[in-house]
């Protein structure tokens, strides 16, 4: 079994958040997977970005706000 990192975006409204996890890879037919506690982390920073609670999600990620581009 091995593990490697990757950056997660999370898109909620204005803005995205990057999370690092870890995925693991083994020899069963399921692989890629993340660990219970990566998708908690997930699923916290998607929580705190829907509520707007930016310090929560920036505890646990790299938060960016997305500006609209007039051409």
């Amino acid at each position: 079994m091995n593990t490697r990192k990757h950056t997660k975006l999370i898109h909620e409204g204005n803005y995205v958040a990057e999370v690092d996890v870890l995925l693991v890879d083994s020899d069963t037919g399921w692989s890629p997977y993340l660990s219970l506690e990566d998708a908690y982390k997930l699923d916290a920073v998607r929580d705190a970005l829907r509520s707007n609670n930016l310090r929560r999600a920036s505890k646990l990620s790299r938060v960016f706000s997305l500006v609209p581009v007039s051409v």
